[in-house]
């Protein structure tokens, strides 16, 4: 079988990541904005930043150079060039973000910023070009600090207007350039980094955790309200969800390690794809609510909001696996994308930073959720960080082959098996700053960009040999693995 004929290949970036111009046509600040690098002590273990109020003054009143994700790549006045090189490769997606913080600067103003949207005209214009289809992701890791300041983050409702308004703004500017849409990026990371996710700064208690639970359930009906306004606006619309899947297997056949396990899947993964797939709170997560004592402040109609509003795709980040005990104490850990686990000892490899590398587990995700769901899988994230040279020109990277060809593999296995897989978009087909570590020394891309973790550099594009194998991949339509 293999892959579908019409199987979207392509690579992913975020707008808070790359396009750098933090302080062009009015745009305002952002939580990415204010987060610092991470020292060279911290690459080997993943370290989540936290934000608190003195986080964020310094943000506003320290030095750029302190601040990579303000210049990030400078994709936004690269982009013609980085695209021309993703149309050289072959893709048929190119997965990337819109910024709310450029186009609603203080969030509230009645007209969109048109020279934003022009910006975004061209991006998507160019990619149209070369017969890549444009996949938005609306939300993506980048709330505007005055989210915080102005609304004390997501838990206030407010917000939800102020979601519809932008991504009806998106839609109807878009309607007829833009298929493929994702409300919100990785929504499940909410538990793991609120600031990026939710917009909220460090707290812990029960209020806390009654603002945390109900801004997730802001967006969920935030995600449903634009899902119905978006297919009135255009039918043909293809909307998803996304969640950062960290596949997780039980410790050990005790039982107690496996219902550890089925109720750390639940939780993390499949907690927030039930309510925006299916359509509604399942037992378990009203279950967890109740048993934690978490008031959500939800509304009457928003059951029914979040029934009708439901998505056309389910969307997956997949990078690595971990283990679950009932009894964490004494057993190895590992890193990871934004939470950590216990480490399989079963996994031999593992990357620079720490993160376990298990291509089967892919092949279990997706199965798992396409048959929870049964609606189309598309993976949205997948890649490899690396600590990179630059040599004659070029990067020989076949360790990031190898890491996509065994992924790959499994991905073809999954549809062989009868999952419905409508795409693959790499994560970083060109290098960009970190999410969580704010460095450029963690390479993901196909396309080395001469750039260090300060900023210094030619800001040159190298093709890697990874380019030349994904074009290749994708020429074939993957029938060589």
């Amino acid at each position: 079988m293999g892959f579908r004929k019409d199987f979207l290949w392509g690579g992913a970036i975020a707008a808070c990541q790359a396009e750098g111009a933090y302080d062009v046509d009015g745009k305002s600040l952002t939580f990415p904005d204010i987060i610092k690098h991470i020292s060279p002590e911290e690459r080997k273990t993943f370290s989540q930043a936290i934000v608190t109020e003195e986080t964020i003054k310094q943000g506003k009143e320290g030095p750029v150079s302190d601040y990579p994700k303000r210049w990030g790549i400078d994709f936004y006045h690269t982009y013609k060039e980085d695209i021309k090189l993703f149309a050289e490769m072959g893709f048929k997606v190119f997965r990337f973000s819109i910024s709310l913080a450029r186009i609603f600067p203080t969030l509230d103003e009645k007209d969109p910023n048109e020279k934003a949207l022009l910006y975004y005209d061209d991006v998507i214009n160019e990619c149209l070009k070369y017969h890549i289809e444009p996949l938005v992701t609306i939300a993506h890791f980048d709330p505007p600090i005055l989210i915080w300041e102005k609304y004390g983050g997501w838990s206030n409702r407010h917000m939800i207007d102020v979601f519809v308004k932008y991504a009806t703004c998106l839609f109807r500017r878009y309607k007829d350039k833009v298929k493929y849409w994702v409300t919100f990026n990785e929504i499940n990371m909410m538990t793991k980094a609120p600031f990026k996710t939710v917009a909220m700064i460090a707290g812990e208690g029960k209020e806390y955790e009654d603002k945390r639970w109900t801004a997730v359930h802001n967006q969920f009906v935030a995600s449903a309200k634009s899902v119905f306004e978006a297919k009135k606006i255009n039918p043909n619309f293809v909307i998803g969800c996304m969640i950062a899947d960290i596949t997780t297997y039980p410790y050990s056949s005790d039982p107690d390690d496996v219902l550890a396990n089925f109720k750390k899947d639940h939780m993390l993964n499949l907690a927030f794809l039930d309510v925006m797939v299916k359509g509604y709170y399942p037992y378990y997560f009203k279950n967890y609510l109740k048993v934690h004592g978490i008031d959500v402040k939800m509304q009457a109609e928003d059951a029914d909001v979040i029934a009708k509003g439901v998505v056309d795709f389910v969307g997956a980040s997949y990078y690595m696996s971990i283990v679950t005990a009932d009894d964490p104490n004494g057993k190895a850990i590992t890193g990871g994308n934004m939470t950590g686990g216990l480490r399989n000892e079963k996994i031999k490899t593992v990357t620079d930073w720490g993160w376990q590398i298990d291509p089967v587990g892919l092949r279990i995700a997706v199965n798992e959720l396409y048959d929870r769901y049964e609606k189309p899988i598309f993976i949205l994230e997948n890649g490899i960080g690396a600590i990179e040279e630059l040599e004659n020109g070029t990067v020989h990277d076949t360790y990031r082959i190898e890491y996509l060809k065994s992924h790959l593999k499994e991905l073809k296995k999954a549809a062989d098996d009868g999952c419905d897989i409508i795409g693959y978009t790499w994560w970083g087909p060109i290098d960009l700053v970190s999410s969580g570590t704010s460095e450029m020394s963690k390479r993901y891309g196909f396309i080395y960009v001469d750039q260090d973790d300060d900023g210094n550099g030619t800001k040159k594009r190298y093709p890697k040999d990874s380019f030349y194998w994904y074009k290749e991949l994708i020429a074939t339509n993957g029938e060589n693995l």
